[in-house]
């Protein structure tokens, strides 16, 4: 633990307690040791799980990412992976249920698995957890959404306050409103864990009605660290009271 890590522990500790016993199930996280960029080793993992269960969750549906270039996660890997967690946790006396789906990376080859048929690791039923790069609007978006539906798929989309094109493209997020496209907020965006223009816009979301699940999206113990600042958020009451579908999962 760095000088950075210790301050962020100190004046995360000077807030009211996080609870989340509200949200119930978190649906977006990477504990699954060593096949992304999230959790690293089973014992990191296993206190990253042992952290959210302390927060009143219970339950995680973890969501390793599927991208074609860099993280080549398959069903059979993730069900290893999660396999391997649960003894783990259970050899602890950790007692939360934890399930797998995956977020999966929108481009060509994910919209080539949609229209071949290819099975898709699903939150719930036929619930699908989506991203995109930040920076950049991929072009087959709202192709590969309607590809999708086609094929029986509901898509969440991760974090899209997080998305520059969607803060600048006005135009898209109203296409996006009208397709009623399920959007899930990452929790941090509301602590500023990102950047002031991602917490504003999340902010709007929220205001406008338009959330329909949260996630931890929770990586490593710096994610959880600032997370504890929460309750510090003007929004925390608010989100409280929205109309979750997290409580169904």
């Amino acid at each position: 633990m760095g000088l950075l890590d210790l301050f962020k522990r100190k004046k995360t500790e000077i807030t009211d307690d996080l609870s989340l016993k509200w949200l119930e199930v978190d649906m977006h996280s990477h504990l699954i040791p060593g096949i992304d960029d999230g959790s690293k080793t089973l014992e990191e993992s296993i206190e990253l799980v042992k952290r959210l269960h302390g927060y009143g969750l219970r339950k995680l549906i973890t969501t390793p990412h599927i991208m074609s270039e860099f993280y080549r996660n398959t069903p059979e890997i993730i069900g290893l992976g999660l396999e391997d967690l649960r003894l783990g946790l259970a050899k602890e006396g950790i007692d939360i249920e934890i399930h797998a789906a995956a977020e999966y990376y929108l481009d060509e080859i994910f919209l080539e698995k949609v229209q071949g048929g290819e099975k898709l690791l699903t939150v719930k039923d036929n619930l699908v957890l989506v991203e995109t790069g930040f920076i950049n609007r991929p072009q087959m978006l709202l192709e590969i959404f309607f590809a999708m539906e086609m094929n029986g798929y509901r898509p969440i989309f991760a974090h899209p306050e997080r998305y520059q094109y969607l803060i600048q493209d006005k135009k898209l997020l109203s296409d996006l409103f009208d397709r009623e496209i399920y959007f899930q907020i990452n929790l941090l965006s509301l602590t500023g864990f990102y950047s002031k223009p991602v917490k504003s816009f999340a902010e709007m979301l929220v205001d406008e009605g338009k959330v329909r699940f949260f996630g931890t999206d929770c990586h490593n113990h710096r994610y959880l660290d600032m997370l504890e600042s929460l309750p510090a958020s003007k929004y925390f009451g608010k989100i409280q009271q929205l109309d979750l579908l997290n409580r169904n999962l």
